[in-house]
């Protein structure tokens, strides 16, 4: 089950709320978030920039959010992560948020998916999968020198992606408190 939500459009973040409420079950357990990413290049802060987000919105709430600019979690330590949210959250969904990149006619879009994520997947690098949901956002088109162009991806794609994202998983977190 896989949802697309473009940028642009103004009910995005409604649809990653609600895309989130199909593919989670009902569970007494709030997600975990994990965004993933780093601040030293542009195409790769959008897990950071969202965690931040996130954190901003359900400050003062029993949620963890893992992945922020203060504390970045970087596709290389997920392999460490997995094994620290199975330890730490062992019952609780874990949603990952990371940056990718796609086709050309899919830059600005936001993919949730019944999935987990494979981080540097985009570079060619072979990590560690983690999440059972992911929320993907295209942020450059693939090609052989990836890393070139996530250091020239727009700043103003990668906020509105995170706005997006955070208020969409925010509501969903949100609602899902009030229901129990």
């Amino acid at each position: 089950m896989d949802f697309s939500f473009n940028l642009y459009n103004s009910m995005a973040a409604d649809g990653v709320c609600i895309s989130l409420k199909r593919i989670l079950p009902e569970t007494r357990l709030t997600p975990v978030i994990l965004c993933i990413g780093s601040d030293l290049s542009i195409g790769d802060s959008l897990g950071p920039v969202t965690g931040t987000k996130i954190k901003e919105k359900l400050s003062g709430l029993n949620c963890y959010v893992y992945g922020t600019l203060s504390k970045p979690i970087t596709a290389h330590e997920v392999k460490y992560m997995n094994d620290f949210l199975k330890s730490t959250h062992p019952e609780s969904p874990i949603i990952a948020v990371d940056a990718a990149v796609g086709l050309a006619g899919d830059i600005g879009l936001i993919k949730v998916a019944k999935k987990s994520i494979k981080p540097g997947s985009g570079a060619n690098k072979k990590l560690s999968k983690v999440g059972d949901i992911s929320i993907m956002g295209i942020v450059a088109e693939k090609s052989m020198f990836n890393y070139a162009l996530f250091s020239s991806t727009r700043l103003n794609i990668i906020y509105k992606m995170s706005d997006i994202i955070a208020e969409g998983v925010s509501n969903y977190i949100l609602n899902s408190l009030k229901a129990v």
